[in-house]
């Protein structure tokens, strides 16, 4: 369940409908599927339409993405040893990220963000090994289209417990995660076959 000051925030952005919620989702302090489920909740009482809601989500989730990225390729590694608690960034975060991007690739900026742990910072080594702006760009709001539909549909059916969602949400993103890492051995092994095959 959040607690009371998160929940005093969304209200208080909640108030200037959907540039609230993308605001709240750009300062990258209240993670973002109790966002989205403050938003779903806004569109089940009218306050809010899904389309509005949706492009809220979309927009802000990007841009707040787009921040870690350009903190990465500014800033690099020491910037987030020292300053990204204040982003509830750890170490751990950026070790799995780092990993996860070093093995994988840039593929993973899509991926990534359905993965506990490591969708939390993969934009920082995506900055550090300066990714194409544009495909980062492109692999992100890609990405946010699904996870933005999700929760606030979430939201929505959860109502006024929307600040339950973090233990509902659960039961989604298990099949999402093995999803997402079953996509990434797909499109791994497809590659390889393809080099193989133009080697033969």
């Amino acid at each position: 369940m959040s607690s009371d000051w998160i929940t005093n925030l969304l209200e208080q952005l909640g108030q200037f409908g959907f540039i609230g919620i993308a605001m709240a989702l750009m300062i990258e302090v209240i993670p973002s599927e109790i966002v989205l489920g403050y938003g779903g909740y806004l569109i089940s009482t009218g306050k809010l339409s899904f389309f509005s809601a949706m492009f809220a989500g979309i927009i802000g989730g990007t841009i707040a993405q787009l921040f870690l990225y350009w903190l990465g390729i500014y800033g690099g590694r020491p910037f987030f040893e020292k300053y990204g608690k204040f982003l509830l960034i750890k170490s751990k975060h950026l070790d799995a990220a780092e990993k996860w991007f070093n093995n994988y690739g840039t593929i993973v900026i899509f991926t990534a963000r359905f993965i506990p742990i490591v969708r939390h910072a993969i934009s920082i080594p995506a900055g550090i090994a300066r990714m194409s702006f544009y495909q980062f760009l492109i692999y992100t709001t890609a990405a946010m289209l699904p996870w933005t539909i999700l929760f606030l549909l979430i939201g929505m059916k959860l109502n006024q417990h929307w600040n339950t969602i973090n233990e509902v949400a659960t039961t989604y993103i298990k099949p999402i995660v093995f999803i997402a890492i079953l996509s990434l051995i797909l499109y791994f092994v497809f590659h390889y076959l393809l080099k193989k095959v133009k080697k033969d």
